[in-house]
């Protein structure tokens, strides 16, 4: 079934926000709330009990599924509630990328992103054809020679991914039967920056037909490499029976030298630029994960091409976004582009 076939069915005065209840959805609701629009919130099971407890973050309603991978099963029953589909990391990963990519519901975004954002070796083709420079890969792990980050495919929070110093180091560590990829590990202060490119919006930082912001800056706090200095070098842990790992247990905010946003509107301008050339544009927020040296130089390590974790610290706005709308959060942002669209009847440009 077409999206735009979809969409000439629904009631666009009464759209409802919909997102899995993980990752980022208080803010998603909260934002919706914030643009007078109903919300949404799949789970499975049962409706988690936590949502009472923040009234103004927990949707207008539930939506009990049993299986995530089984959403277009429960595609006609969103349809018939003008559902419009908000995409985050936990709602990709529960799914998984090619199911959510064939979902049968209106999503905020180009859903086309997903082949270039879960597949690294085209996320590093589409990033260094914008022009940005990114850690040099190892292709054969035996020419293992510094330190490298080895990551696997996909939006998992940093889990899996390991330190190794050498090829036996690598191999000891590796699990064979998944896809991944070898970095040279960058030494410097990580910055993941938070975007939003909107095509409808004409004033501001002007990039092709729309805008470009920036709303916020954040770090990860990962268990427990951020913890692991306290305790001697990577060797000492691993020889004391500890793993280094990089899960991502929560986030930092962060505010960047004012000297560096020259060169941070220019790599959103270039990403931005370089998507509608691969695959007809990327819509609305994305993370470019940063690694600044101290030459104050960016390396971008990854790319997330929708709502990250991280804008969750600033769910009543940053100092970046209070300069723009005092109290705007991402999810906030995201419910005024849909509502733009559809109040100037132009939905099918940011909805796919």
């Amino acid at each position: 079934m077409g999206i735009q076939k979809i969409l000439d069915g629904y009631d666009t005065g009464n759209l409802a926000i919909t997102t899995v209840c993980s990752h980022s959805s208080l803010q998603i609701f909260d934002g919706a709330r914030k643009q007078g629009f109903r919300s949404i919130g799949i789970a499975i099971g049962e409706p988690p009990r936590f949502y009472d407890a923040f009234p103004l973050g927990r949707p207008d309603e539930f939506f009990v599924v049993d299986n995530y991978r089984r959403m277009n099963d429960y595609a006609p029953r969103l349809r018939d509630k003008n559902a419009v589909v908000v995409p985050h990391g936990s709602f990709v990963e529960y799914m998984g990328a090619d199911n959510f990519r064939h979902l049968e519901l209106p999503i905020y975004g180009n859903r086309d992103v997903l082949e270039w954002e879960s597949d690294r070796s085209k996320e590093r083709e589409w990033l260094e054809g914008a022009g940005l420079k990114m850690p040099p890969i190892i292709d054969d792990p035996r020419d293992i020679a510094k330190p490298v980050i080895v990551k696997y495919y996909g939006a998992k929070g940093g889990k899996g991914f390991f330190i190794a110093k050498d090829y036996q180091d690598f191999k000891r560590k590796i699990e064979v039967n998944k896809p991944f990829v070898i970095q040279e590990f960058m030494v410097g202060t990580r910055y993941y920056i938070h975007y939003f490119y909107s095509p409808l919006q004409q004033d501001g930082y002007r990039v092709r037909d729309g805008c470009l912001q920036v709303l916020s800056v954040d770090r990860r706090d990962e268990t427990n490499i951020d913890e692991a200095h306290r305790l001697g070098s990577i060797s000492e842990l691993e020889s004391m029976g500890i793993t280094p790992t990089f899960v991502v247990t929560g986030n930092i905010p962060i505010v960047m030298r004012e000297s560096l946003l020259k060169k941070v509107f220019d790599m959103g301008e270039r990403v931005v630029n370089k998507s509608y050339e691969l695959f007809g544009g990327l819509i609305g927020p994305f993370c470019l994960e940063t690694v600044v040296t101290e030459k104050l130089d960016f390396t971008v390590f990854e790319i997330s091409a929708r709502i990250v974790a991280g804008t969750n610290v600033f769910i009543s706005g940053s100092p970046y976004a209070d300069l723009i709308q005092p109290g705007l959060s991402t999810g906030q942002r995201i419910a005024q582009d849909i509502q733009m669209a559809a109040e100037q009847d132009r939905l099918d440009e940011v909805i796919t």
